[in-house]
């Protein structure tokens, strides 16, 4: 099993490109099974929840292509299968977003009830709720989700009891091949949300509304092929900052839009950081100072994303004063805390939502374990200001979310290495 090796202690400065969006491109890959033609991806990024969800659609019977660039062709008109199989599913949650698109192109499918990171209920009743609305018959059986309609699914007003990334972009993809028009009200506002819904309509789907909490859908007979490009992947845009603001570095990212940004990079003024904003670039300096201790409360987009939430608490473990993170989207978003009081810092739980942070001047390098993906990155946040030496084991969770962060990290300057066992 592979670990990381992290000497702390060196500021973070250069330039990196920011990857494609990991939690834009699984839907993107799911939706393409709606096309009637093959639909080729741009910019996904080389993770393993990726390859997760390419293996997914081979299992469908789906032919992939991978070509000289690293473009994606997928054939969905090719599928053999409707199982989606539980070996698959339970190691991504968001292969469970192949149930709408399945469901409206080929009126039935078995998909296994999802896994992913041990961070808190994650229920799907929204999204069995959204297409039973639509007129799916659903059944649950030994694990698995089986749907199917007579005909055609039917245009319907879906209030979401919960605002749900998943559920949104499984209902707006099934919803896309409906008789009649569909409005979905609570939706995710989230950008990943709306860059499905901009391949969808370039495919051929009539949305309206993507960005706002009201999305329309008026259904077509048929979606065609297209090539798209994966928007830039926000949350590894702002470990990065992030890290770069707790090492007192100085930073540049290429290729986001910071707009995507706004509530992250408002935290890392109040923590001190000088900002600088172009139309697809982002630079952050710290001016070697150490950063301020700042309060952070998740919510739903345009909130502060719960995804970010863990790295912003590395940041105030080593930051001047006292802090208050509040954790408002997953009821077990915490389990790095223990592993970062491990390399001394001062961090109280409150229940399991509040975490009251008291920085301390620096950390001290130990071994510690990474839980989740973002707890992942948190920790190697930790390590990168910590006094000494941090091992880092199962950093599998990382690599389901970060392309190559640690050659990133080296082209920063950190002092990190990958160990297999």
């Amino acid at each position: 099993m592979d670990r990381f090796i992290v000497c702390g202690g060196a500021r973070l400065c250069g330039e990196l490109e920011v990857s494609g969006a990991k939690n834009s491109a699984l839907p993107i890959l799911a939706a393409t099974l709606l096309a009637d033609e093959p639909v080729t991806i741009s910019r996904l990024p080389h993770l393993h929840d990726v390859t997760t969800m390419i293996e997914l659609l081979g299992s469908l019977g789906v032919e992939v292509v991978i070509d000289e660039r690293m473009n994606v062709q997928v054939n969905g008109p090719s599928i053999t299968s409707f199982r989606a199989p539980y070996d698959l599913v339970k190691t991504m949650r968001a292969s469970f977003v192949v149930l709408g698109p399945m469901l409206a192109r080929y009126g039935g499918c078995e998909v296994s009830l999802p896994g992913g990171c041990a961070i808190g209920p994650r229920p799907v009743d929204q999204h069995l709720k959204g297409l039973a609305a639509l007129g799916a018959d659903i059944k649950m059986q030994d694990g698995y989700v089986l749907a199917a309609v007579n005909g055609r699914l039917r245009g319907a007003r879906i209030l979401m009891d919960m605002v749900t990334v998943g559920g949104t972009e499984n209902l707006m993809m099934a919803a896309t091949l409906a008789q009649g028009t569909t409005v979905i009200e609570n939706a995710a506002r989230e950008p990943e949300v709306v860059d499905l819904a901009l391949l969808l309509n370039k495919m051929g789907a009539k949305i309206s509304g993507h960005g706002a909490d009201t999305i329309v859908v008026e259904g077509v007979e048929h979606l065609s092929g297209c090539e798209y490009e994966v928007m830039p992947d926000r949350v590894e845009a702002g470990t990065y900052l992030i890290a770069a603001a707790s090492t007192r570095g100085k930073v540049k990212l290429n290729g986001i839009d910071p707009m995507l940004l706004d509530s992250v990079l408002l935290k890392l003024e109040e923590a001190g950081a000088e900002l600088s904003r172009g139309d697809d670039w982002v630079a952050i300096d710290m001016h070697g100072e150490r950063p301020r201790a700042v309060d952070v409360r998740t919510a739903p987009y345009p909130g502060f994303p719960t995804d970010l939430q863990a790295q912003f608490l590395a940041l105030n473990t080593i930051a001047k004063g006292t802090s208050r993170v509040i954790e408002t989207i997953f009821e077990n978003r915490f389990m790095h805390v223990q592993e970062m009081n491990r390399m001394g810092a001062d961090i109280a739980l409150e229940g399991n939502t509040t975490a009251i942070v008291n920085g301390v001047e620096a950390l001290k390098g130990a071994p510690v374990m990474a839980t989740d993906l973002r707890a992942s990155a948190s920790l190697v946040i930790a390590a990168l200001v910590a006094q000494g030496e941090t091992t880092i084991d199962r950093i599998y969770h990382i690599d389901r979310g970060y392309e190559c962060i640690e050659e990133k990290l080296q082209q920063l300057g950190a002092q990190i290495r990958r160990v297999s066992s």
